[in-house]
């Protein structure tokens, strides 16, 4: 049996993986489950799944949890705090890690299961975007194996050769094509989008997310980061790594070779069919995603990236040249952004402003130690509520 946390498991990443396992109770177990404070839903999953450990991060809801299960499951062990999530990542009996604890938050848990050895679902975009050379170098030492989440991301795993991480040259890959949706404003005039809310920001028209990754993907900002990811991942340069729409939401990546050959991952919108993916590779298991129907689709259509409607794209990339801290520091500011447009405190349009003004006044350093990485994340935070005040203003 295969045994397997879940960091994050109340979000829509975490339900998936849920579905997916639940498909093969004989050939995985779930060990953990942990998420941040949603215990009511947590209480139902420990319920369904009876895992040996339950974790919530927030204390007040890791005791109204224990408190429920003491009765209902009491061989689910509940534990709180930020150091259980390293610690359920840890795990002996711990074979697989999904990383899908959003922002922030995730990189330390993540970073334990790489340092455990363990097989790392990525799903968080910040262990990556935030310290993306410390990272791949955990994992490298502890012989971890690291497998990508993202649809876009896993698509081009599954289009690369086995042996690329020779190098993208040497296997013959001339640049990598992410593919994005151009999610649910991409036809709205740009001159109407001062007025836009969070409840139209978070309708994706494609997927099912949460909503601080909605919002990411109606700015553009999520594809961003993921060409960040992209980079650190395949060993790809910015130049290496180019965006375009694909609103269908059917090809989720493509790899171009030097030959003239293009590979591309199609499939319907689902993120049980990566997560089944990365869970099973490299073989193949059952997902419950329907088969793509192609005649159904019809047609698959393409279109270059309005920059001066994505200026968030340009900011990553921009980040991306600078190196260092400078990634941690556009994530850092992106969060807080994005949390006060949901909060209502800051204007759609005003998100990408706070990230450039946070860009600008705290200077990029060598991220050559995680304290030096969460300095800036700090400072960056700082720095994009001062911005958010101003602009909000």
């Amino acid at each position: 049996m295969i045994g397997v946390t879940i960091l994050g498991a109340t979000g829509s990443i975490g339900v998936s993986t849920l579905d997916v396992l639940a498909r093969h109770p004989d050939r995985f177990r779930v060990v953990a489950l942990a998420a941040n404070r949603r215990a009511d839903r947590l209480y139902e999953q420990c319920l369904r799944h009876r895992p040996s450990y339950a974790v919530l991060r927030d204390p007040a809801a890791a005791a109204e949890l224990r408190a429920r299960l003491s009765s209902d499951a009491p061989e689910v062990e509940v534990l709180e705090g930020a150091e259980a999530l390293e610690q359920v990542a840890a795990l002996p009996e711990v074979d697989q890690v999904m990383a899908a604890i959003v922002g922030a938050a995730g990189l330390l848990p993540t970073l334990a299961a790489a340092r455990a050895g363990k097989r790392v679902l990525l799903a968080n975009k910040e262990a990556l975007v935030m310290s993306g050379a410390l990272f791949m170098e955990e994992v490298r030492r502890h012989g971890a194996e690291l497998l990508p989440i993202d649809s876009e991301h896993n698509a081009v795993f599954q289009c690369m050769p086995p042996d690329f991480h020779r190098g993208l040259a040497p296997v013959g890959v001339r640049r990598i094509l992410l593919t994005a949706s151009g999610g649910p404003f991409r036809d709205t005039p740009v001159e109407t989008l001062e007025s836009v809310t969070p409840e139209q920001a978070c309708a994706h028209p494609n997927w099912s997310m949460g909503r601080k990754i909605s919002v990411d993907s109606a700015t553009m900002m999520n594809k961003g980061l993921e060409v960040i990811e992209a980079c650190w991942l395949f060993d790809a340069g910015a130049d290496q790594v180019e965006v375009l729409i694909q609103p269908q939401s059917i090809i989720h990546s493509m790899v171009a070779y030097s030959d003239g050959s293009v590979l591309a991952q199609l499939g319907n919108p689902d993120m049980r069919t990566p997560i089944a993916h990365a869970l099973a590779w490299p073989e193949r298991l059952e997902s419950g995603v329907d088969a793509l129907d192609m005649l159904r689709v019809g047609q698959l259509d393409f279109r270059p990236v309005d920059r001066a409607r994505y200026p968030c794209l340009e900011l990553a990339y921009q980040a991306l040249d600078e190196g260092g801290t400078a990634t941690a520091i556009l994530n850092a500011a992106n969060e807080m952004a994005v949390e006060a447009f949901l909060g209502r405190r800051l204007g759609y349009m005003r998100i990408a402003p706070v990230i450039a003004e946070t860009m600008a006044a705290v200077p990029a350093r060598s991220a050559g130690s995680l304290e030096e990485v969460f300095e800036a994340d700090a400072a960056a935070r700082r720095a994009a509520e001062a911005a958010i005040r101003r602009l909000a203003g």
